[in-house]
């Protein structure tokens, strides 16, 4: 067998052979009548019946379009060839940072190609043993380790499990010392952290089981709950949410047991924000913030001073203080002002670590408690920093640092004199030298410049038909930074070009670039995307015959909405577990909590036509060509449920002109992404990039 870098070297001259392919034999998606009248304009939805995740006729569905996904796949000559190079490239010693717990030190290590990471612990300098395996929770590698905390002494642990990708989530009690479970397990908790209140309890928040369907049913009623150690799950009483509706709750306990934080919010931006002194027998919840106008977190205490992390005021975020008996704004004193780049912030050893965004770059400062600023945190290269959390009686930290062509490596750091080395540097079957990541920006449309990172093989040729993944998210304030990737490197070894604009919608430049890509402007996400693309094509990096997009969940809309607008830019598509229904997003699960991103069709005419002109399920047109789509989902997805995948997919099949194939791949037992197995990952991306080179004309690698 030809090597496959040489293989795909030869793109170009194979890719000129491209033939027209047969359109697939799709099974036949039953159509219904069913009209809604938004505001006198009547919809049709004709495949309403696939959101009927408990029908025999939906299963049935997913059987039959798996069946003809599956056929399709299976001609790809080079499918199991690229499977069997993922799994070479994946297969390398992964760690966690480790961290101290009682007596033990702990960490995570996956060997290579494990399905979960499995926690470890030593004693001192004694030998490593494991702690928990979730390789053993089930048979097939489908059941995950979500969160993990230990009490205030490390004698006792709490652990949440997902099963088959759920975001309902089981929690076990032991004993840490013995391992030994301790009472029954807990059920039916959703999203939510776990925070120990000294050894006798401990903190979760979830919403009451829906009746119905648990996939697919609202959940809009979030609430904090108290378990204390050896009692039943029916005697946990309810700490907030009881007598006031919110969609997320969350609550965590200061590192020194003083304060229970409440954060409290009915979408994705914006919390409340509440203390209460566990010091004093019934002492009340005091308010500190009393409205959603900003995201604020109380990230440490000294005695009752309080340090809050917010944007309040400070869309790139700053660090007050206030004294928790009087905690109102009026009273709060700027510690770590606002700058021009965006903060976040992580404690440990008695410091502040503040990270900062430049340009979607690491930058990181120490702070001592006083607010003076000790040094910059020497980073190994340009990329992502994080970690630097610890405890305050820790005399180390640890941080990461990653980017595109650099794996994940670990680093231990003094922070009494500022220095650091590598503690863990996995040994991966890539080499960084041959390849190059490069900064760029562009002009959107409307002459907002957007960054972009390009990366690929140093030396490549700009011709125009280098196979090229253009990955996007843009929404929810999430920062898309740097980060290495065994797939994306798999990717860049064909010859392939991995570039990742940094779109509004995103948090990359705060709180203001964030709203400049939501709501009434969330048309800028997908033109910074377009625009992105033409960059790309006029730089002959790629051409529209070579060019795949990518996304998923929010990503998976940007991909929808993108290749409905201008499917003529791109030769094949990838939405994933994608939001594409947005006149019904928020009927189901927390989809409502997803408002302040996109609004509603129920709030105004104004904003359903907004809404309706880009929904990619409702502007699918009859006789356009479509590219080559392979949309994935999971059956388990209880966040953005699979029938959004469903109805897009059902709609493509039906109007798409000419041969580009419309498959669905939707993968049992799994979920939204967290928590699936290594080998079900391996799987799916040889069927992704088998599916992309093939229909970008690639029919044979040798």
């Amino acid at each position: 067998m030809k090597n496959l870098v040489s293989a795909l070297s030869v793109i170009a001259l194979l890719a000129s052979c491209n033939t027209r392919m047969s359109k697939p034999d799709y099974p036949i998606t039953r159509k219904d009548t069913v009209t809604d009248n938004y505001f006198g304009t009547a919809v049709a939805d004709p495949y309403r019946w696939l959101e009927d995740d408990m029908s025999e006729e939906t299963a049935g569905w997913v059987a039959e379009q798996n069946k003809v996904t599956s056929a399709f796949l299976e001609k790809i000559p080079y499918r199991d060839t690229i499977r069997q190079r993922l799994a070479r490239m994946w297969n390398y010693e992964k760690f966690t940072a480790p961290f101290n717990e009682g007596e033990y030190t702990y960490f995570t290590r996956n060997d290579g190609l494990q399905n979960q990471f499995v926690v470890y612990r030593q004693k001192g300098g004694g030998e490593a043993e494991v702690f928990l395996d979730p390789n053993t929770f089930s048979s097939d590698g489908t059941t995950s380790l979500d969160a993990i905390e230990f009490s205030e002494d490390g004698s006792k642990v709490a652990f949440s499990i997902s099963e088959g990708g759920s975001d309902w989530r089981k929690v076990i009690v032991m004993n840490a010392i013995t391992k030994e479970i301790i009472g029954d397990t807990l059920k039916d908790i959703k999203f939510s952290g776990l925070s120990w209140q000294a050894n006798d309890g401990f903190y979760y928040s979830s919403y009451d089981k829906p009746e119905g369907s648990q996939l697919s049913a609202m959940t809009d009623h979030h609430k904090l709950y108290y378990h204390k150690v050896g009692t039943g799950q029916a005697d946990d009483r309810i700490v907030f949410g009881a007598d006031i509706k919110r969609r997320y709750v969350s609550g965590y306990v200061t590192e020194d047991n003083r304060y229970l934080v409440v954060t409290a919010s009915v979408s994705t931006t914006g919390n409340e924000l509440y203390i209460k002194d566990l010091g004093k027998a019934g002492s009340p919840f005091v308010t500190i913030l009393g409205n959603f106008d900003s995201d604020s977190y109380v990230v440490d205490n000294e005695g009752s001073k309080l340090f809050i992390l917010t944007n309040m005021l400070a869309p790139n975020k700053k660090v007050i203080t206030v004294d928790a008996s009087a905690p109102g704004v009026e009273n709060w004193k700027d510690f770590i002002p606002e700058t021009e780049n965006v903060l976040d912030l992580a404690t440990g050893a008695g410091y502040f670590f503040a990270h900062y965004m430049v340009d979607a770059i690491s930058k990181v400062k120490q702070i001592d408690m006083t607010g003076a600023i000790l040094r910059e945190i020497q980073l190994p290269g340009v990329g992502t920093a994080s970690g630097f959390g610890a405890r305050k009686k820790d005399s180390e930290v640890y941080f990461s640092f990653t980017n595109y062509i650099t794996p994940s490596t670990i680093y231990r750091l003094d922070p009494a004199s500022g220095k650091s080395d590598i503690y863990k540097k996995p040994l991966v079957a890539f080499d960084p030298e041959k390849y190059e990541s490069v900064q760029e920006f562009y002009t959107s449309k409307d002459g907002t410049l957007v960054p972009i990172i390009i990366t690929y093989r140093k030396g490549l040729e700009f011709n125009g038909k280098n196979p090229t993944i253009l990955y996007g998210y843009g929404g929810f304030s999430v920062s898309i930074t740097p980060a290495f990737s065994a797939a994306n490197a798999m990717w860049l070894e064909m010859g392939g070009v991995y570039a990742v604009p940094n779109i509004r919608g995103g948090g990359e430049y705060g709180e203001k670039w964030h709203l400049a890509g939501t709501k009434m402007n969330k048309q800028n996400v997908f033109d910074d995307f377009i625009s992105a693309a033409e960059h790309l094509i006029a730089k002959k990096i790629t051409s529209p015959g070579y060019l795949a997009i990518r996304g998923g969940s929010n990503g998976g809309l940007l991909v929808g909405a993108v290749m409905t607008q201008r499917p003529d830019l791109m030769k094949v598509a990838l939405p994933a577990v994608g939001v594409l229904d947005m006149l019904r997003y928020n009927a189901f699960t927390a989809g409502a909590g997803w408002a302040y991103d996109y609004g509603t069709s129920s709030e105004s005419g104004e904003m359903f036509r907004y809404l309706l002109g880009y929904s990619p399920v409702h502007n699918v047109r009859e006789g356009v060509e479509y590219p080559a789509t392979l949309v994935t989902t999971g059956d388990h997805d209880d966040r953005v449920v699979p029938a959004h995948s469903f109805k897009f997919a059902s709609e493509l099949q039906a109007k798409q002109a000419g041969n580009n194939p419309v498959l669905i791949r939707i993968e049992t037992k799994a979920g939204h992404g967290a928590g699936t197995p290594v080998s079900k990952i391996i799987e799916q991306y040889a069927d992704i990039y088998g599916f992309t080179l093939y229909n970008m004309g690639i029919k044979n690698l040798e």
